[in-house]
């Protein structure tokens, strides 16, 4: 029963509500737009959360975090090591004073061969370690192999030939030879050798645990090259591509013995205390000269440049 009446109910107010629509289009009966009044409440001004930590102490903010239910992680700062090469150079060879300048025949000359054959015992170990992994390694051969390594690292240096230069030096290496080198021009040339390279010192330590071997070979070479930097507007900074200089470096190579698929590359230099200065890089500037009228001309003038007044300053 209550089922009918609730059917007939909702028929009855159907059709009332339609013949009322109908109604209200045919006298074109408008109701009013409702007025909404904008009621002025409090600015809330959004501050981040960075913003607000600012004024905050460390500890406090770890307080807040433990109440709040936060659970962080312990952060570890790890840094990541390579194991392809060593991070410097073990036990490196110390270059005797007035080296390609004293005569063997000499008083001096021969203090430094005695020195030399001393120190040589340790040497020779280190090449038979060496010749365990590697049956071909003869130390006049290698010499000008690692002679050869040195001229294609940095004939693909000149190049910016990145693929190349990773194969023949050192993850150590790399950075060295290219910090500083961008948007500048380098001109490099091997002229000739001024004396046959030698290997003066060879080591070969173990790393991180026992049978891990990686072999560092010094060799010595004497020659002559060319060098010249532009910077990146082709004004010159250093050296010249006519003038060749003589040149005297120590060359360390270094191989990973145990990794069958290791090569000798350049892991770096040894540069000796007593060794001269570098010359200094040609900086080019800006002076600033007067304020020229349209009318005018600079070499009219006559302008003297201004020298910059002595200041003393202490090392």
């Amino acid at each position: 029963m209550a089922m009918h009446m609730r059917r007939t109910l909702v028929a009855l107010h159907r059709a009332t509500s339609s013949k009322l629509k109908s109604a209200e289009a045919s006298l074109d009966v408008r109701h009013p737009v409702p007025l909404f009044l904008p009621i002025r409440t409090k600015r809330r001004y959004f501050l981040p959360p960075a913003v607000k930590m600012m004024g905050q102490r460390k500890e406090d903010m770890e307080a807040k975090v433990q109440r709040a239910g936060i659970v962080v992680k312990q952060e570890y700062l790890e840094r990541p090591i390579n194991i392809s090469c060593t991070a410097g150079v073990f036990d490196a060879y110390i270059p005797p004073e007035g080296d390609a300048r004293l005569s063997t025949l000499s008083k001096e000359g021969l203090k430094q061969r005695t020195e030399q054959i001393k120190q040589s015992a340790t040497s020779q170990l280190a090449i038979r370690k060496i010749k365990e992994h590697d049956s071909q390694f003869v130390t006049k051969d290698f010499a000008e192999q690692a002679q050869q390594i040195f001229i294609e690292a940095h004939n693909a240096l000149t190049q910016f030939n990145k693929e190349k230069l990773h194969s023949l030096v050192t993850e150590r290496c790399y950075p060295e030879m290219t910090r500083g080198n961008r948007y500048k021009t380098i001109r490099w040339r091997f002229v000739e050798s001024l004396e046959a390279p030698r290997v003066v010192q060879a080591r070969c330590p173990e790393m991180i645990s026992k049978g891990n071997l990686y072999s560092q070979v010094t060799v010595r070479m004497h020659s002559k090259q060319t060098l010249a930097i532009y910077d990146r507007f082709g004004r010159l900074m250093l050296g010249s591509e006519e003038q060749p200089k003589d040149v005297l470096e120590y060359l360390v190579i270094e191989r990973h013995l145990t990794n069958p698929y290791g090569r000798w590359r350049l892991h770096g230099k040894i540069v000796p205390s007593w060794a001269p200065a570098k010359d200094p890089i040609i900086k080019t500037v800006m002076i600033p000269g007067p304020v020229l009228k349209p009318e005018e001309e600079f070499d009219a003038l006559n302008y003297e440049v201004p020298k910059p007044a002595a200041v003393q300053w202490y090392k």
